[in-house]
């Protein structure tokens, strides 16, 4: 059986809630990541790192929320960013209270967009939620929240390229990129410079994903989801 609640029948979702009543419900953007990439890179990993995740621990994953805020991306191409968290924290808060309703008892909000705003947002939902002291529990973690990971955290980087190629290996096409120019092998990765829409690696905030490796992805995957999975605890 599918764990992807939207194609299940109401039956099916009562079955695999009374097995383990949890729900896991990525959040992604439609973001731009460099020319290599898809827009909705933030969800489709979030997305399928819940979907390993629970097949390993149990629950069903929410459809992807695709939106996000923060990053200083939002004039970017094919991107759209909410200007703040409001509009996105009133549909988790009240998403939270129909799960609670449907005794659902754990929630993981679990974001594939991790800039600070985003972060700050589902850790809010989540406190509030969880002061309140109902009987479901609500966590709330990124991405990026892994120490163990094979590679460090990026923005259309080596490990985001790494990460998707690792669901979706078609949708990377490095061949899109230009060719590196000498001078940037010395430069800050994370400067202001990638900024700058002349640059090779205009958007990439991170290692160079040039040096991708196919080989890489399924030790990142099988990384982040057993950390991911680490994360829930038992119900």
């Amino acid at each position: 059986m599918t764990l992807q609640l939207e194609l299940l029948r109401p039956g099916q979702i009562s079955e695999e809630m009374a097995r383990c009543p949890r729900i896991w419900m990525p959040l992604g953007t439609i973001e731009y990541h460099s020319h290599h990439l898809p827009v909705g890179l933030d969800g489709l990993q979030a997305h399928g790192l819940c979907l390993d995740a629970a097949d390993l621990v149990g629950g069903l994953v929410y459809p992807p929320l695709w939106w996000g805020t923060g990053g200083g991306h939002g004039a970017y191409p094919w991107t759209v960013m909410m200007p703040g968290a409001e509009e996105i924290a009133s549909i988790l808060r009240f998403t939270l209270m129909r799960l609670s309703q449907l005794g659902v008892r754990q929630v993981v909000l679990f974001t594939g967009h991790f800039a600070d705003e985003q972060l700050a947002m589902i850790r809010d939902v989540a406190t509030e939620w969880n002061a309140a002291g109902g009987s479901m529990t609500v966590l709330a973690l990124g991405v990026n929240g892994n120490p163990g990971a094979s590679l460090p955290p990026d923005h259309a980087g080596r490990f985001e390229t790494t990460l998707l190629a690792a669901y979706h290996p078609t949708q990377v096409d490095l061949s899109l990129l230009p060719t590196a120019r000498p001078e940037e092998a010395l430069e800050d990765p994370f400067g202001p410079q990638r900024h700058d829409s002349t640059h090779s690696l205009h958007g990439i905030f991170g290692a160079d994903p040039r040096a991708y490796s196919a080989a890489d992805a399924p030790m990142l995957r099988q990384a982040m989801v057993r950390w991911l999975a680490d994360q829930v605890g038992t119900l």
